[in-house]
């Protein structure tokens, strides 16, 4: 199903990004230089250096205009939450792990850094799950492990990924470190984890009601004392 995804905010982050190549196979590649430290192990997806997408003619790039892709969208598991949005359409993708109550378009950056991965054929997949937007209270680390490894198994066996990067914001991180882990199948899949904003987002919320709430706080302890 190809579509645009788009975002009312009015601001977003400037599409400045740039490459040094165009092509995967390049060795001064920015992106390659993250994942080509980690050596293949007996029964990983390999991953070629010079693979691209078969489908990508009918992509003129992943962003149409500001706050607005150009991609596919597609379901990669039996629940109505688990859709993924992807731009660009090649054998490698970072996949995007957001925060606490994220979703699509989370963050300003994604702009730029679906632009600069086109150019390196990768593709950004943007996906939800259960503990999306609203749902974080009702799931776990657990789930969203899960989850992700349902993710990652769609792009294998159904869009013949030759591995995969996570990148993860804010609970996301957390999200990655436990999904690795485990160990998963599909875990071996993984050529890379980048951890951005690393906080528990929970703790950042106590925090701020720390804050928020401290002259409350110590005029209470007064009353106490007295």
């Amino acid at each position: 199903m190809n579509l645009s995804l788009s975002s009312s905010a009015s601001s977003s982050a400037s599409l400045t990004s740039s490459s040094s190549s165009s092509s995967s196979s390049s060795t001064g590649s920015w992106l390659s230089g993250i994942v080509r430290g980690r050596s293949d192990r007996p029964g990983t997806v390999k991953m070629a250096s010079n693979s691209v997408g078969s489908g990508s003619g009918d992509f003129a790039g992943p962003v149409v205009r500001k706050n607005q892709y150009r991609g596919v969208l597609f379901k990669y598991g039996s629940k109505p939450m688990q859709v993924a949005f992807k731009t660009g359409d090649y054998k490698q993708q970072v996949i995007f792990i957001g925060g606490l109550t994220d979703g699509f378009l989370a963050t300003e950056y994604l702009e730029p850094l679906a632009i600069a991965l086109d150019r390196e054929k990768w593709s950004l997949v943007q996906f939800l799950m259960s503990s999306s937007y609203s749902g974080f209270g009702i799931s776990s680390l657990q789930q969203d492990a899960m989850e992700v490894d349902q993710l990652i198994s769609h792009l294998i066996n159904k869009e013949d990924s030759e591995g995969v990067v996570l990148l993860g914001h804010s609970t996301g991180c957390q999200d990655i470190v436990h999904y690795m882990g485990t160990n998963a199948a599909c875990s071996r899949a993984v050529r890379a984890a980048i951890l951005q904003v690393l906080i528990n987002s929970l703790f950042a919320v106590f925090v701020w009601i720390c804050v928020s709430y401290k002259n409350n706080y110590f005029a209470l302890l007064l009353r106490e004392r007295n």
